[in-house]
C-alpha cells in the first residue's frame, strides 16, 4: 500500500515530465487519478471503475471484446480512443545489446552445465498463490530437465519473488541459477532472450518469453488462458479445469489449489519437448 508521501512523489514526477498524453491500460480509478492530478492534458482509457470523468479520450468495452484475448481488448481501446490500429500477431520486443552481453557474462560466471540448454522458469506470480504452481513441482522439473536433457534452469522474477525462487533451487538436486531480484527490466528481457525456452506461471516473464519467440509453456490455474495466455509462434498452455476454475481469485477459497496440483512436472517437460526445444 502506498503512503501519502509516495503518492505525492508520483504526482510530482508526472508533473515534472510534462507529459502530453497518458494511455491508461489498467482499469483502476487510481491509475487515472494520478495523471489527472498531475495535469496531463490527454488521458485515454476504458471508462471503468467510476473513472469516466477523469478521461479525455474514453470508450467502454463491448460484451464481445470482454470475451476475447486481452491483446484484442487493449487494441480495441487504443483504436476507439486514439484511432491507433495494431496487429495482434505482430511482436516487437527490443533487447539492448549491452544488456544481452551483461547477462551472457553473468551466466558464464555462474553456470554449472554451460553445454546444456538453458531454461528460464518463473516460479512466482505477483497476482497471488492461485497463479503459482507448487514450489516442489518446480524443484522436480529442474531435476527432470537435468536428468533427461542435461539442461540447466535459471529462475527469473522480481525482488519480491526471490525467496520462492531460492526455495525451489534449494529443493532440487540439480540446483538452479537464481536471477530473481538481480535484474532490472532491461536485463530481465535480455536474460530471457539468451535462454533456450521458458516454463512458468502466468506472469510478465511468460508473456515476454512468448513475444521473444522462445518455446514457452504457461502453467495456468485460477486465470483464463483464453484471455491471458502467452502469445507467440511457439507457445503451449497447461491447464486442468475443475468445477471451480477458472475462479479468477488471488487465493483458493477452498484452500486446495487442485487446479494447479493436477499439472505434473512430467507434463511441463513434455510440453517443452513438443515445442522442439531439443530437436
Amino acid at each position: 500500500m502506498q503512503g501519502i508521501g509516495d503518492r505525492r512523489r508520483i504526482v510530482k514526477d508526472l508533473r515534472a515530465k510534462r507529459f502530453d498524453l497518458a494511455v491508461l491500460f489498467p482499469n483502476s480509478f487510481e491509475s487515472a487519478f494520478w495523471p489527472t492530478l498531475a495535469g496531463v492534458p490527454r488521458r485515454a482509457g476504458f471508462a471503468r471503475d467510476a473513472r469516466g470523468m477523469l478521461l479525455t479520450d474514453k470508450t467502454r468495452p463491448t460484451a464481445e471484446i470482454l470475451e476475447t484475448h486481452q491483446v484484442h481488448y487493449y487494441l480495441y481501446m487504443l483504436k476507439e480512443t486514439l484511432g491507433l490500429a495494431g496487429d495482434p500477431g505482430a511482436f516487437a520486443v527490443d533487447v539492448s545489446k549491452n544488456h544481452a552481453e551483461q547477462m551472457r557474462a553473468w551466466l558464464a560466471e555462474r553456470r554449472a552445465r554451460p553445454q546444456g540448454k538453458l531454461i528460464a522458469l518463473a516460479v512466482a506470480a505477483a497476482y497471488g498463490p492461485a497463479k503459482e504452481w507448487p514450489t516442489e513441482r518446480y524443484a522436480r522439473l529442474i531435476d527432470l530437465l537435468a536428468e533427461k536433457h542435461g539442461a540447466e534452469c535459471v529462475l527469473v522474477g522480481s525482488p519480491g519473488e526471490r525467496g520462492k525462487s531460492e526455495q525451489a533451487a534449494r529443493a532440487s538436486k540439480a540446483g538452479a541459477l537464481v536471477a530473481a531480484g538481480e535484474t532490472g527490466v532491461g536485463e530481465a528481457l535480455a536474460l530471457l532472450s539468451v535462454c533456450d525456452a521458458f516454463a512458468g506461471n502466468d506472469s510478465g516473464s511468460m508473456h515476454v518469453a512468448g513475444a521473444l519467440g522462445l518455446p514457452t509453456v504457461g502453467i495456468y490455474g485460477s486465470t483464463r488462458a483464453d484471455r491471458t495466455g502467452p502469445l507467440g509462434p511457439r507457445t503451449e498452455v497447461l491447464y486442468h479445469p475443475i468445477e471451480c476454475s477458472p475462479c479468477l481469485k488471488r487465493t483458493c477459497k477452498f484452500g486446495h489449489y487442485e487446479c494447479l496440483k493436477r499439472i505434473a512436472p512430467e507434463e511441463v517437460a513434455g510440453a517443452l519437448e513438443r515445442l522442439g526445444v531439443w530437436d
